[in-house]
């Protein structure tokens, strides 16, 4: 049922007599242009940092990470040079990852890797493992990694012969889904099958993951990353697609639908129904797209127009929609499920999207007042070059210390930075791994980001070369 001005009013109505958004997070409220970053140089009585951080970060003599003082990374996986169980190296290009808690102090991660095209246009693709191949002409696919206690570190295949997986989103019932942002049909660029799916690997179950079959109900579109409403099994997909600009999804489960490990699998093409978001301000006129928000803490209502055909064979989804009928978002990429809703993320706005450029926001979906609010805004970043400035928010999390935790994919310098209830930043390390020359320097985005079962280890990939790492430190609760 649609949502009225007179609901959308009353809802936002309650919505400013608070925060909006309780619990972890919070209001991260900040002006436009003014997320800026904050070394967290002042110090109490003692010489420790006081500030929203911890501190200013430390050159990495090795080359690879910054940090805090009192912080240090680990390598985990590094594509080239640690191997997996069958012997092979382990793929390139790291992306979307999620940790989960395995028996007896293990920790299992699954990690996606963003690999585009045919095989034969990779170093390093994801071997293709027996039985768990979904087109063997594919690069990409997911690794699971599995740290004991100990120390002691293996990576084998939950899934090979995919395209340019992305991001993804844990699951309630802990498994991952795992997202092609690419829709190539069987007979493009080398492809045996269609592509632009989402997958289930179970990182518990080598053998729950053997066959892969895609789960067609949740669309065939360049998909970037799923969340799963725990209590009432929708899901929600973000779209990384420009010409137009991609689009928010719901999919509703069929009635008498149950989740659990490997039901998604038992759905058919059409089960359920797959719908775009489309927004509406306060004063019931239609938003055309996301870039329109210039103030934090702008809400708008939501209502979910279905999509005419999933599949997509002939017109890709988000064209099948005239511009009047969805709202519109560039660079839709990380969600998290948490505070009762999904954050999603838009990376910048420049002249392709009809409102004022940004360089990031975080918007919050809020499935009981069916409202997003705008959390976090990035003004366009003037010089990326200059260390402490941030563009170009990607994957995210929401930290077990407080505030948001986002992978930094945007031009220049490349970082991990936290947002604080308060909105304040800071932050968290820095890419010091230039692929580049001295004259030129490079550095690749860092994706994954999330913490392990206990809270003590962040981990975070640098995409290229493809580098997982673990970061532990004096974690404490952000300000």
């Amino acid at each position: 049922m649609p949502l009225t001005r007179r609901d959308f009013t009353a809802r936002t109505v309650i919505a400013g007599a608070g925060v909006a958004l309780t619990g972890t997070v919070g209001a991260l409220a900040t002006a436009p242009g003014a997320l800026a970053a904050d070394d967290g140089t002042r110090h109490d009585e003692q010489g420790r940092p006081h500030g929203p951080g911890y501190g200013p970060l430390v050159s990495d003599p090795a080359g690879i990470l910054a940090l805090p003082a009192g912080f240090r990374y680990r390598v985990i996986t590094h594509s080239g040079v640690t191997t997996l169980d069958s012997g092979e190296t382990t793929p390139s290009n790291h992306d979307g990852t999620a940790a989960f808690e395995g028996h007896r102090g293990v920790t299992l991660l699954v990690n996606n890797h963003e690999l585009k095209g045919p095989r034969t246009g990779w170093e390093r693709p994801v071997p293709l493992a027996e039985g768990l191949v979904y087109d063997p002409a594919a690069a990409g696919g997911c690794t699971v990694v599995e740290v004991r206690r100990g120390g002691e570190v293996a990576e084998w295949v939950g899934i090979a012969g995919t395209s340019t997986n992305c991001a993804g989103g844990a699951t309630p019932w802990d498994t991952w889904l795992t997202c092609e942002e690419n829709s190539d049909l069987a007979g493009k660029n080398g492809m045996t099958k269609d592509h632009g799916y989402v997958f289930e690997v179970d990182p518990h179950d080598r053998r729950a993951n053997r066959d892969p079959r895609p789960v067609k109900a949740f669309g065939r579109y360049d998909h970037e990353a799923v969340v799963i409403d725990p209590r009432h099994g929708h899901a929600y997909l973000t779209e990384d697609a420009s010409g137009p600009n991609g689009l928010l999804y719901r999919w509703t489960p069929p009635q008498g639908f149950r989740h659990g490990r490997g039901r998604l699998r038992t759905l058919a093409p059409d089960a359920g129904v797959l719908a775009a978001a489309k927004c509406f301000d306060r004063n019931g006129r239609f938003v055309d797209d996301l870039s329109r928000a210039t103030a934090i803490g702008t809400v708008y209502g939501v209502d979910w127009v279905e999509v005419p055909d999933r599949d997509a064979r002939t017109t890709p989804v988000r064209k099948q929609f005239a511009d009047t009928a969805v709202t519109r978002g560039r660079k839709l990429e990380g969600m998290w499920w948490a505070d009762g809703g999904a954050y999603f993320v838009s990376s910048f706005a420049r002249a392709e999207s009809p409102g004022a450029p940004h360089d990031g926001q975080v918007w919050f979906y809020d499935p009981k007042r069916r409202t997003i609010r705008l959390t976090v805004l990035l003004g366009v970043n003037a010089d990326p070059s200059k260390d402490g400035t941030y563009d170009g928010p990607d994957n995210i999390t929401v930290s077990p210390y407080g505030g948001l935790v986002i992978a930094e994919d945007g031009t220049g310098l490349q970082h991990l930075f936290g947002a604080t209830e308060s909105g304040r930043t800071y932050p968290l390390a820095r890419n010091e791994l230039n692929i580049g020359t001295d004259e030129a320097p490079e550095y690749s985005e860092f994706t994954g980001v999330c913490f392990s079962p206990d809270g003590r280890t962040l981990y975070a990939n640098i995409q290229d070369p493809g580098i997982m790492l673990a970061v532990t430190g004096p974690w404490r609760r952000a300000r």
